[in-house]
């Protein structure tokens, strides 16, 4: 084992096991992972500059913010995977004494300055009470490391004998529900990036029920839950909008915490089952207001019986016209045929009329008359013509 000194008259360092690079999570910085075996070591290192990063705390909507709000002042406080010390750095401004655990060599050197003890070596196999000599803090700081590790829970278990009895834990870990991974999904993609979401480091992934599931497997109760802000559009991972159909956008940023980016808890000892409200570091991005889904059920109902109505409405208003058409032609056709009933009937009578008047006439004493006075010319006239 190599011992160095820790400047600031600090104890001294245990420089254990192996070391690798590290990549940054959620926009963290640097965090401790499991060191894997050799068959599975990453591809692509990244010089820790790239992770260094410098806590504002004017800018609330971030882990590291929140974690140094959380921690508050004047406190023994243990940052487990404190990468280049960027918190520990803000803590002492605070009047805090921070140690600081952290796998890579090369971060552990920068945050050195800023720490009274410094672990360097891997949290998942690390005796932290042996390496820390008993000594015990008023707040334990995990920010962005559970999600690195193969076993989180047991990583958690192994340092709260470090807790002083009414200390509290800081845990910030990285959202698998943004609504940036579930559009991507949407899309079938997967992919893994340098940092952010999907750190290609990340061995587990949390939801706020899973976050919350393993911090009281853990003995703990939740006394704060917070939440940082980004638009499901505006984050590392790779969204083609355009391909979406309409409204799905909208339809995410709706559902719950598909704003939250990461969480960000504060946790004590206890078994309690109420769990405090999710509080938002920023206001989160404006969303066209949702129809209620009942209203919005019985709106499509509507609008279907009214468009089918209107259809039945044409249709009957249809039918009528042809009705009325018909019935005019009927009508014609009636008109046509009574007046040439009535044509008939008027030449009916008068030939009956003619024929009872010849009937008459032929009957009557007169025409019998005529009839014999006109005989004898009859004859005069044939016998002349012969």
């Amino acid at each position: 084992m190599h011992v160095t000194p820790v400047p600031d008259g600090g104890r001294v360092a245990s420089e254990i096991g192996r070391v690798r690079g590290l990549r940054c999570c959620g926009r963290r910085g640097p965090r401790a992972v499991p060191t894997p075996a050799p068959t599975d070591q990453p591809r692509r290192r990244f010089p820790v500059s790239r992770y260094s990063t410098t806590v504002d705390p004017a800018a609330r909507n971030s882990s590291q913010v929140l974690a140094l709000e959380l921690t508050g002042a004047d406190k023994d406080v243990l940052d487990v995977g404190c990468a280049s010390g960027d918190l520990a750095r803000a803590l002492r401004e605070r009047g805090c004494r921070v140690s600081g655990v952290e796998l890579d060599a090369a971060a552990a050197e920068e945050a050195r300055p800023h720490l009274e003890r410094l672990v360097v070596g891997d949290v998942a196999t690390l005796d932290l009470a042996a390496e820390l000599d008993g000594a015990t803090f008023d707040v334990l700081v995990l920010g962005d490391v559970l999600e690195h590790l193969a076993d989180p829970a047991a990583v958690l278990r192994r340092c709260l004998p470090l807790l002083r009895q009414d200390g509290d834990v800081v845990i910030s870990v990285p959202n698998v529900a943004h609504g940036a991974l579930r559009l991507a999904l949407l899309q079938g993609r997967w992919r893994y990036t340098e940092t952010g979401l999907l750190d290609g480091t990340h061995l587990r992934f949390f939801t706020r029920e899973s976050l919350l599931r393993l911090v009281s497997e853990a003995g703990l109760e939740v006394v704060e839950l917070w939440g940082t802000v980004m638009d499901p559009l505006g984050s590392e991972v790779e969204v083609d909008e355009g391909v979406l159909p309409d409204g799905v956008v909208d339809w995410v940023r709706r559902q719950e915490d598909t704003a939250v980016y990461q969480y960000v808890v504060r946790a004590r000892r206890g078994s309690g089952d109420v769990v405090p409200p999710l509080q938002l570091a920023v206001a989160p991005p404006v969303v066209p207001p949702a129809e209620d889904p009942e209203r919005s059920l019985a709106a499509q109902r509507q609008a279907a019986w009214d468009a089918e109505r209107a259809a039945l409405v044409a249709e009957v208003r249809e039918l009528r016209h042809t009705v009325m058409t018909l019935r005019d032609q009927v009508v014609g056709a009636q008109a046509q045929a009574g007046t040439a009933e009535a044509r008939a009937h008027r030449a009916e009578v008068r030939g009956r009329e003619a024929l009872e008047h010849a009937e008459a006439l032929l009957a009557s004493r007169s025409y019998r008359l005529g009839q014999l006075v006109m005989r004898p010319v009859a004859r005069v006239v044939r016998g002349g013509g012969q």
